[in-house]
């Protein structure tokens, strides 16, 4: 198992080819995790929502590791990470994308208007769907084995790791490469650059 107590970018890469696994419901969904993106702590990464400090909606991403940090986005989409680092220095590791191999037709009833099956976890809002997570599951314990969000393997190191900057982060964090993806996997979602603001 992945040592989640390293900084984020160290144990992000590790984590590809690990298993999710959601019971939300009831209902048994895993996916394998081909996509990730590592975030850091406060004064270090200008793309995470830690930069500046702890705060109500920040704190689980503080410790301990192997919790889950899920939030709202858009006002319209969850995201899930898994927290890093020692208790008190921030770090979280964005589940992007996977490939559902468990509960294909749990996740396919939760996107019902999907077209392919590859489709049902690529991005990391369409991952959260199919799995079920929403905001109850903020801080929930990915190692218990009551939880209904677990975390499993990987059994070995995944081959064939590609790396580039994270999708949609603008500003000085735009050109940190931690953004790590499995090649040739037709989960992995589209890569997209920050949208530069207009100005005058």
């Amino acid at each position: 198992m992945v040592d989640l107590t390293q900084p984020a970018h160290v144990v992000a890469p590790e984590l590809l080819g690990a298993e999710l696994i959601s019971l939300v419901g009831g209902l048994r969904v895993v996916v394998r995790i081909t996509e990730v993106e590592a975030y850091a702590g406060v004064g270090v990464d200008p793309g995470s929502h830690a930069f500046r400090g702890q705060t109500p909606r920040t704190a689980v991403m503080f410790g301990p590791a192997g919790h889950a940090y899920v939030y709202f986005t858009y006002g319209m989409h969850w995201c899930c990470n898994i927290v890093t680092g020692e208790v008190g220095e921030a770090g979280a590791v964005l589940i992007r994308a996977g490939e559902i191999v468990e509960g294909l037709q749990h996740a396919r009833a939760r996107r019902s208007t999907v077209r392919t099956d590859r489709e049902l976890a690529r991005g990391p809002a369409r991952l959260t769907k199919a799995l079920g997570i929403d905001g109850a599951l903020n801080g929930v314990d990915l190692m218990a084995s009551g939880s209904e969000l677990r975390l499993k393997g990987p059994k070995s190191s995944a081959s064939k790791v590609q790396v580039s900057a994270r999708t949609g982060v603008g500003g000085d964090g735009a050109l940190t490469p931690w953004r790590f993806f499995l090649s040739d996997e037709p989960t992995v979602s589209r890569y997209v650059p920050a949208r530069r603001l207009a100005r005058g």
